[in-house]
């Protein structure tokens, strides 16, 4: 499959975006340039209209005609070529014209405008058009009728255009160099800015099961947008690298944990065969192995319950759950347990605010609870209680809590208590046949339901145990 650049898209951008600006630059820069050549056109042609007005003179009688003094004729805007008017009394009609002036009046533009183009003879004209001009000469005591002027100057524009494609082609050359400068200068700082990038990758491609730190230099860690990737891709190598630990230990303690009743297995076997027994010999050897494969049966099943306990958890399996009343749930684990307790002259005592409904399974809940009762009365002293507490505050997740008066846990083994195989004391953890599984799975169990399970304690204080479950807003029924 084809991939894409971010390189090019980029260059692309750039250049895309440059040449759109070089064209927008020459677009304006031609349009400032015409207003202001045609502007500089129709100044100078409203000049000359009006000196040709200047020129126009009473006859000497009283006849109240006029006619044009061409002694004084301004010269015309472009030297290269002659400007054309014509010139019209209100009463004596056409005054006078230029030599080339066409035959007839030249139109005006669209809609009687005063200014407009033309082109006579293949020459480009700008033309303007004035009316009710007023004659100038006005000698005292002459007696003469008043009269007004219409004026049609026209000059050749061809200097406009031959200026408009000089400053075209300096644009556009301007712009050119410009853009091959700018486009140069963003694609050497976009390949210099995605040097931090291909060092990323580089340090990125040396993670590997014996190296799990991300090696950056300033070059990449002064980088703001690439921040958040570092530090997303460290947390991430962090979490990798301790679940690439914690699988290597479970797979230690596990074979650790499997060898012990195996080999006493094999050791009860092995002596049953060594020389001849009684059948009463017999009889006890084959009830060890049988005691030893049910702890073996045990321990599997544990590890079974957790690896799919981890796999809810991460969404990999999927469930219908129906839902059942957590408090009932508490219960049903307290009652399941006080057989536990009576033995040890433990009370376990149980509060609750009234009925909570949970889309659970009832046996993992079972197994949670069942799991910290047990704990906390195993490690109790005899005689102590046991406060079991279900509530719930403000509409928020259920709470379960559960409090010992055990000897509590070192500071230093508080964090690694939910973790599987551990063992903070294995010699009294043994005792009590334990595997060092029960928390991981019941820990395992609650994050599946989308809960937290925390744990405080202090030596010689007691444990508590805190279960937060998601409460089912709308119950079913």
């Amino acid at each position: 499959m084809a991939g894409h650049s971010i390189k090019r898209r980029l260059m692309m951008t750039v250049i895309v975006s440059q040449s759109l600006l070089a064209v927008g630059l020459l677009l304006a820069g031609l349009f400032y340039t015409h207003r202001r050549l045609v502007g500089s056109l129709d100044e100078a042609i409203q000049a000359r209209a009006m000196s040709v007005a200047a020129l126009v003179r009473y006859s000497e009688d009283a006849s109240g005609n006029v006619y044009f003094d061409n002694t004084l004729m301004p010269p015309s805007i472009d030297p290269a070529r002659p400007d054309m008017f014509a010139v019209w009394a209100s009463r004596s009609g056409l005054v006078t014209h230029s030599p080339n002036w066409p035959n007839g009046n030249i139109e005006t533009g669209p809609g009687g405008r005063p200014r407009w183009d033309l082109e006579v003879g293949g020459v480009p004209y700008r033309a303007l058009r004035r009316t009710d001009v007023p004659i100038l000469d006005r000698e005292e005591g002459n007696q003469f009728a008043p009269q007004t002027l219409t004026i049609e100057y026209a000059s050749p524009s061809v200097r406009i255009q031959q200026q408009m494609r000089q400053t075209a082609i300096f644009i556009a050359l301007a712009s050119l160099g410009l853009l091959f400068a700018t486009v140069a200068l963003a694609l050497w700082g976009i390949d210099r800015g995605l040097n931090p990038l291909r060092t990323l990758a580089g340090q990125a491609a040396l993670v590997s099961a014996n190296n799990w730190k991300l090696q950056l230099g300033s070059d990449v860690e002064d980088v703001s947008e690439l921040r958040p990737v570092t530090t997303s891709m460290i947390t991430m190598l962090a979490r990798l690298e301790r679940s690439f630990e914690q699988q290597g230990q479970f797979m230690g303690n596990a074979a650790h944990e499997l060898k012990t009743p195996v080999a006493v297995l094999k050791s009860t076997l092995q002596s049953l065969l060594h020389r001849p027994r009684t059948a009463e010999e017999y009889r006890t050897g084959l009830e060890q192995s049988l005691e030893d494969l049910g702890r073996l049966e045990q321990l599997l099943q544990w590890m079974l319950r957790l690896a799919r306990a981890e796999q809810w958890a991460h969404g990999a399996l999927r469930r219908d759950l129906e839902q059942i009343d957590l408090t009932a749930s508490c219960q049903s684990a307290v009652e399941r347990i006080r057989g536990l307790a009576n033995s040890r002259g433990t009370k376990v005592h149980l509060s609750s605010n009234g009925p909570m409904p949970l889309r659970a399974d009832p046996e993992d809940l079972q197994l949670v609870w069942t799991n910290l009762l047990e704990n906390a009365v195993r490690y109790s002293p005899e005689g102590a209680s046991v406060e079991v507490s279900v509530s719930r505050n403000n509409g928020g997740p259920a709470l379960v809590v559960f409090q010992d008066q055990g000897p509590g846990i070192a500071a230093a083994d508080l964090p690694n208590i939910f973790e599987r195989f551990y063992r903070g004391d294995p010699s009294r953890t043994r005792a009590t046949g334990g595997f060092g599984l029960g928390l991981a799975i019941a820990k395992a169990l609650v994050e599946a339901y989308g809960g937290t399970i925390t744990a405080e304690s202090k030596p010689g204080e007691g444990t508590r145990m805190t279960v937060e479950l998601p409460i089912d807003l709308h119950p079913a029924g």
